[in-house]
């Protein structure tokens, strides 16, 4: 049996955080935010390896989200690491 291959995305915020759903949206795992909002009403979105039910989660960096196939890493941009400093 051939398992399904895994997309591995990496996404940099430019903000602080971003909401679950438009995260979804933006990495092309759903065309809408819409689908992305059903995906985590569904069950089927993981945040850092425990199901996520909020679909306006705020996701920030060094978070992972996972859902079937697909690994998102959100990475803080490199102007917000240096403004933490």
């Amino acid at each position: 049996m051939k398992r399904k291959p895994i997309q591995v995305h990496h996404f940099t915020l430019r903000d602080e955080h971003i909401e679950l759903h438009n995260l979804l949206k933006i990495v092309g795992v759903a065309d809408s935010g819409g689908q992305g909002k059903a995906l985590v009403a569904a069950g089927a979105v993981r945040v850092d390896d425990a199901p996520e039910s909020r679909k306006t989660a705020k996701i920030r960096a060094g978070q992972k989200v996972t859902l079937d196939g697909v690994t998102i890493h959100v990475h803080a941009s490199d102007a917000a690491a240096s403004d933490a400093s």
